[in-house]
């Protein structure tokens, strides 16, 4: 899914989703695990009607579980639908990649620094 449930934001800033606008449907899932998932309709559909949102769940056998993670992600697909860049789930995506950019320069900056060093041993030794 584009936008994976974070686990970390909170559902009370989010967009509230009433029953009345979602429509559930049960399919059979796909990609690998044979019968299990093949002969099983454990996969939620789940879409916002006004919005024309859909999110499709099948992380887990179990459809009550596949039920909560699906509203969840749709939640937080609508929540960035209606809000935009004012989103919670935005702002904590924008801060997710600048975490990882500052971790990439850093991790680059210690290997040039590695680089430096080794280079220093060589010219010493000769």
């Amino acid at each position: 899914p584009a936008v994976q449930a974070a686990g970390k934001s909170s559902s009370s800033h989010l967009v509230q989703l009433s029953e009345a606008e979602l429509r559930e449907q049960f399919v059979r899932g796909d990609g690998p695990g044979g019968q299990a998932t093949n002969k099983t309709s454990n996969c939620v559909v789940l879409k916002h009607v006004p919005s024309g949102i859909v999110v499709k769940c099948h992380q887990t056998r179990s459809v009550e579980k596949n039920r909560k993670i699906a509203r969840e992600i749709l939640q937080e697909k609508v929540d960035l639908f209606y809000k935009g860049e004012e989103s919670d789930v935005f702002k904590e995506k924008k801060a997710s990649e600048k975490k990882k950019q500052e971790k990439k320069r850093r991790a680059k900056e210690n290997l040039e620094r590695k680089k430096h060093f080794k280079e220093m041993l060589q010219s010493d030794r000769k």
